[in-house]
């Protein structure tokens, strides 16, 4: 995957967004994606009709639409392989890209697509499920460390939550680099329905080895969730 021939230079744009098992309007996503020149796109609830308008402006990745909440993917620009990364309740999606770095020649990027299950039923095996999807994703970044990497998607986790801080110590937060770049305060991402105001920060990106260039949220139609984008900057030679 060749960065720089999408206009942003050495630049990674990564968009992610939870559509409601298929409430978010397909056409207006797949307009919001392409209007963005988005690289990488990771999705969660996502239904068929979802995903067939996301590949249309997407065509490589993998997508897997279900109709239960569970639907996922990671939509690229350019081909690059995607998996699973085996999770209790919701797998994550992992997409290896091999990105021409800013004059340091390629590199290998991961980015993980990440579902926790949400918190509000409390119920032993909603707990167990959480836990278990969280130490499953510490293992493959403990298994790896040295990689570079992106954490990214609905971790149904403001930043009081025990899963936000105990990943957050790993790995940088987006939203906060660019918000003491831009002193700023980070955006919540999540509202009641759609057209609501954002109450939550939820979704979130956390990156290891990158620099962060800009995080936006902006609107879905039709969603609870705000899309988040992040750019982030490849090492050059010197890095």
């Amino acid at each position: 995957m060749n960065t720089g021939s999408n206009g942003h230079g050495g630049i990674l744009r990564i968009v992610s967004a939870n559509l409601w098992n298929g409430a978010a309007d397909p056409a207006a996503f797949a307009e919001l994606v392409e209007a963005l020149q988005a690289d990488v796109v990771a999705v969660q609830e996502l239904t068929e009709a979802q995903a067939t308008a996301l590949a249309d402006v997407m065509p490589h990745g993998m997508l897997e639409p279900s109709d239960d909440y569970l639907g996922m993917g990671i939509a690229l620009r350019r081909p690059g392989a995607v998996r699973r990364l085996r999770l209790p309740y919701r797998d994550a999606r992992l997409a290896e890209l091999q990105l021409d770095g800013n004059g340091a020649g390629e590199m290998a990027v991961e980015v993980i697509n990440v579902h926790l299950q949400a918190p509000h039923s409390p119920t032993l095996r909603c707990f167990l499920n959480r836990r278990g999807q969280l130490r499953g994703l510490e293992r493959h970044l403990d298994a790896h460390p040295e990689r570079r990497r992106v954490v990214i998607g609905d971790l149904n986790s403001t930043p009081l939550w025990p899963v936000y801080r105990r990943l957050s110590s790993r790995l940088i937060d987006a939203a906060v680099a660019a918000a003491e770049q831009n002193s700023h305060r980070p955006q919540p991402t999540w509202g009641p329905w759609p057209g609501a105001p954002r109450m939550l920060r939820i979704d979130h990106a956390l990156i290891q080895g990158l620099a962060v260039q800009d995080f936006r949220v902006v609107p879905v139609v039709g969603g609870d969730h705000s899309a988040i984008i992040v750019d982030l900057a490849l090492p050059d030679a010197t890095s």
